[in-house]
Formats: C-alpha cells, sequence, structure tokens
C-alpha cells in the first residue's frame, strides 16, 4: 500500500513536467515556424536552451520536494520525547516547535530557503517513568537535550541530502529517460541544498530563543514565554527551564495551566499597554485574563475606550475597578468629556490630561487627553495642529516635572502625532488611535510605541471583510531605572477567531537591563513583529514608521 501511495506524486509530477515541455516546444514550434528560419525538426529535437534550463530546474525543485515529502523525516527521541524532525522549503526560514494540542513556538533562528520543523508526537512512558523514580537524573537532563537535538539535526541533514537527491534523480530519470540528466537534477538539488545550509549557517541568530513567538493557546503563553530579565540576565537559568519544561510535558496534556513557569524577577515591573477598546465588552474579559495571568501592576489606556462617547455608554466602564490593577486612561477621539468625567468617579482610575502626572506602582506617568471629538459633527476640528499643540503641552508639563525633582518615566498621548511632540523628554512615550502596533526610537532617543485595538475595532468591526485582530501589550520595566527592558506583543484572531500569539521583543539598546537608550541624531527603527507566515497566519505586528494621518481609523 506504501509503495501505491509514493508512485502517485511522481506519476503526476512526470506528467505535469512533459505537459509543461510540450507546450513550450509547440509555443517555439509556432514561432519559428512563422519565421521560417528553422525547420521543424530541428525544433522537436534541439528545444530552446532556456526551455531546457527552466525544465531542468522545474525537476529538480519538485523532486527535491517530493524526497523531503517522502523520507526526509527523522525521529529522535529529545530527553523523555519522541519528535519528528522534517526540513521543508521556506521563504522565510526560522525553526517551528509544534506541541499539539497547545500549539506552536516559532523562533527566527536563521534565513534561508528552509525551515526546520519539530514535533513533538508523544511522552515516552519509561523514560518519563525513570526520571520520577530516579530525580538524580534531572541535574544531567540538559546535557541530554542538547546531545539529543545535535543528534538529530545531524542525522535529518543526512537524510535531507540524501533525499533530495534521490528525489530529483528519479524524477529526472522518469522525465528526461537520459541517465546523464537525472544524475544532473540530482546534482544540482544536492547543490541547492548546501547552499541553503551555508546560508541558514550563516544567518543563526543564537538569540532567537529569546524573542519567540508562542501561537496557541493564550492561557499557556505566559508561562511559556516567561520573565523576561531573568532569561536576559540568567541564561544559564532559562536552559534549565527549558529541559524543566521537557520532564513536565505530562502536564503540558493534562492541564495547560500547570506549565512550568520562571520565577518572576522582583524588580520587574509589568505594565498592561492597551487601545481602542472602542465599546467592545470582550475586552474586559481579554484584560482581567492577562492581568491575572501575567501579575500585572499598572493598565495604561491610551484612549478610544467609548465609541460615541455619549452617557448611556458610561455604564460600559464599570468593570474598570475590578480588573485586579490600576488603570491609567487618556481621552481619545471617541471619548467625551461625559465619559472623562465619569471615569474620575470610579475607583483605581487615574484620568490624565492636560499634562497631569500620577506615581502608580511606582512608575510616573504624565499624559493628556485628544483635543479633538470626532463624533459631534457640529464642531471643526483643528486636524494635526491641534494634536501638535497638545504634544507641546505634554512635553512643556513634562520638562515642568523634571525641573520639580519628579522625572516622568513614561508619557500617554492618544494620537500618536501628540506624542512624538514628546521626543527627549521622556524615556517611553505610548499612544494608539492607528489601531495597528508600531514602534521607533525618534531623533532624540525618545521610543513611542503605537499599540493596536485592543477590543479589535469595536463591535462595528463586524461590518468588515475580515475581523480586526485584538491587540494588547505587556511592557517589562526595572524597577530601578524604570526603563523598558522586553515587551510581549499579545495578537488574539478577532470576533469570531479564536488563535492566539504571543511574541517577544528585546529593545536593541537594552541588551544590558538597565541601560539608557541613547539618543540619535538620526530616527532608527524597529519592527514590532516578525511576518505574517506564522502558524495563526499573522505576524504580530505592522512594521514600524511614522503615522502620517490624525484621522481616526473609525470615525
Amino acid at each position: 500500500m506504501a509503495r501505491d501511495v509514493r508512485r502517485v506524486p511522481f506519476r503526476t509530477a512526470i506528467t505535469a513536467i512533459n505537459r509543461f515541455r510540450q507546450r513550450f516546444q509547440r509555443r517555439f514550434q509556432r514561432h519559428y515556424r512563422s519565421r521560417g528560419d528553422v525547420p521543424t525538426s530541428a525544433l522537436v529535437s534541439s528545444p530552446h536552451p532556456y526551455t531546457r534550463a527552466l525544465g531542468l530546474v522545474a525537476v529538480v525543485l519538485f523532486g527535491a520536494w517530493l524526497g523531503l515529502l517522502i523520507v526526509g523525516s527523522v525521529r529522535t527521541p529529545v530527553g523523555p520525547m519522541d519528535t519528528k524532525m522534517t526540513l521543508r522549503p521556506s521563504l522565510t526560514g526560522g525553526t517551528k516547535i509544534n506541541v499539539s494540542p497547545l500549539g506552536a513556538l516559532e523562533l527566527d533562528s536563521h534565513t534561508a530557503p528552509i525551515r526546520l520543523d519539530v514535533d513533538v508526537d508523544q511522552l515516552d512512558p519509561v523514560r518519563s517513568q525513570a526520571l520520577v523514580e530516579h530525580p538524580e537524573r534531572l541535574s544531567g537532563l540538559q546535557a541530554e537535550v542538547a546531545h539529543d537535538v545535535s543528534a538529530g539535526t545531524t542525522e535529518l541533514a543526512v537524510r535531507s541530502c540524501v533525499a533530495v537527491v534521490s528525489g530529483a534523480t528519479a524524477l529526472g530519470l522518469a522525465v528526461y529517460r537520459r541517465p546523464r540528466r537525472a544524475l544532473a537534477a540530482g546534482g544540482l538539488a544536492l547543490a541547492l541544498l548546501a547552499a541553503s545550509g551555508v546560508t541558514a549557517f550563516a544567518t543563526w541568530n543564537p538569540k532567537s530563543v529569546l524573542e519567540p513567538r508562542f501561537s496557541g493557546l493564550l492561557s499557556s503563553a505566559p508561562q511559556v514565554v516567561g520573565s523576561a530579565r531573568s532569561i536576559v540576565t540568567e541564561f544559564d537559568v532559562y536552559q534549565k527551564e527549558l529541559a524543566r519544561l521537557v520532564t513536565n510535558v505530562t502536564k503540558l496534556y493534562d492541564a495547560t495551566s500547570t506549565l512550568p513557569s520562571y520565577q518572576p524577577d522582583p524588580g520587574t515591573l509589568r505594565v498592561l499597554q492597551v487601545s481602542d477598546i472602542h465599546l467592545n465588552p470582550a475586552a474586559w474579559a481579554i484584560i482581567g485574563s492577562l492581568v491575572k495571568q501575567y501579575r500585572i501592576d499598572l493598565i495604561i489606556d491610551s484612549g478610544d475606550t467609548m465609541d460615541h462617547g455619549s452617557a448611556a455608554e458610561n455604564s460600559f466602564l464599570d468593570p474598570i475597578p475590578d480588573l485586579g490593577a490600576p488603570y491609567v486612561w487618556v481621552r481619545g477621539n471617541h471619548d467625551s468629556a461625559a465619559t472623562q468625567k465619569y471615569l474620575r468617579g470610579l475607583k483605581n482610575v487615574h484620568v490624565l490630561d492636560n499634562g497631569r502626572a500620577v506615581t502608580v506602582a511606582g512608575i510616573r506617568v504624565a499624559g493628556t487627553g485628544d483635543p479633538q471629538f470626532t463624533p459631534d459633527r457640529s464642531l471643526v476640528n483643528g486636524g494635526d495642529a491641534a494634536e501638535e499643540m497638545a504634544g507641546i503641552r505634554l512635553a512643556s508639563a513634562i520638562r515642568d516635572q523634571e525641573r520639580a525633582g519628579t522625572p516622568v518615566d513614561i508619557a500617554v498621548a492618544h494620537n500618536p502625532i501628540a506624542a512624538r511632540e514628546t521626543d527627549g523628554t521622556v524615556p517611553l512615550v505610548l499612544a494608539g488611535h492607528v489601531h495597528h502596533r508600531e514602534t521607533e526610537i525618534m531623533p532624540f532617543g525618545t521610543r513611542l510605541k503605537i499599540e493596536g485595538s485592543a477590543g479589535g475595532g469595536g463591535l462595528r468591526a463586524v461590518q468588515n471583510d475580515k475581523p480586526e485582530k485584538v491587540r494588547a501589550s505587556l511592557l517589562y520595566l526595572d524597577s530601578t531605572t524604570k526603563r523598558l527592558q522586553a515587551w510581549d506583543e499579545i495578537t488574539l484572531g478577532g470576533l469570531g477567531l479564536t488563535t492566539a500569539e504571543v511574541s517577544r521583543h528585546l529593545p536593541e539598546e537594552a541588551g544590558v537591563p538597565g541601560t539608557d537608550p541613547s539618543p540619535s541624531g538620526t530616527p532608527s527603527t524597529e519592527p514590532s513583529g516578525p511576518p505574517s507566515g506564522s502558524p495563526s497566519g499573522a505576524p504580530s505586528g505592522s512594521p514600524s514608521g511614522p503615522a502620517s494621518t490624525s484621522r481616526s481609523p473609525s470615525p
């Protein structure tokens, strides 16, 4: 039965490639017959060189792919787990670790036209029981895991070479029926694989383990990602925790909430950044879940919590005091003065406007509300000039705080145009409004971090062709310097979707925890996330760049 299954792809490939060659031959025959330059017989016996080259490339690529598909996998034990390693063609490269049924962990380990897939099949009961009965063996598990991975990848490399050569040679022999052509196809396939391997080695990024992307069940993601500061400063502990994760795979299948978690660093402050909820009631449950899982110290909302700003909407805000963390809020262009007044009366809520600053959870935050109110059509909006003026007033208030001996750690404004005016006055400024993520270092050293919509664009998002994704970010701050050490971007699939992704990002200037941003005369940007070819089908952010409009995406 297995032989019959393997014959079908080769038979289909041979038919497709023969049709491809015949189509090109007929096309060249018609062209030269009309010119009368070359007899038809010569065309049949000597195809155009470009046709031959294109056909050979097609044979090589398709044959190599079939070879990898059929015999290019290696089953190897990694500690107490049984895994399957496979090389796959890819435009972006990287490593993908599938842990069913939890989801997948992706690492930007290399950039090459091949990707390493590791599927965790099952836990070996004999080896697991041996670890339980002999706990002293755990001390050597880390070295065992490293040895198993090294042996598995070596075997995979050898098998992949055999697979691509065999697949390309067999398909070449079936198509051309000439041994020399078939061997040429096999040799070219081996050369392409070797070139891909060299490229992967040259672009190998050992730091990719510090910036993983986890897609799958949201309840498990915080424990898998772990503490940013601990990973940066105690990498040896992080490696031991990876080995510890291997020994607890049974818990992954029994209860996702019991994944082994990293001990939180006492010096890490955790801030949840949200924005643009737009009356989506599901946002409160998501925020409450994140507060509990990540042990959030402070929530910062950069506005557009409402949609029309009417008094009838105010009851939507009632869950805020029960979220489990202090709530700092600035007014967005969809939030009215009535909304702001109502929030001031809620417990544990800090409303910032006109540069007002507060110290919450040990973090000094200053902010300003949006000067424009979009739902009121009777008013003429001031456009970008009004936003710039609001930002200038906020920057002036931050300078006053500095002179008073109470420097501001984080500034907040709804519109990125206003936020940009604080450049050089504060280490970090947060904004929203544009419903997608951006992050960059501005010319005078301030990091601007723009968050997407924590409400997935609000309930009106159902009017779109595709649901807008729900986005929030967890910021890790050093307790002494209050500087950003790392951040996790949380992305949910949106209304009607259940996918979840968490990606880790480390600021370039924070290679050493506590390092201050270095002011620069020219702006430097950092992408907020990897491309969308992830298992959730989505990159976790948009490329960095300036926000160029002050209009709301949902007027």
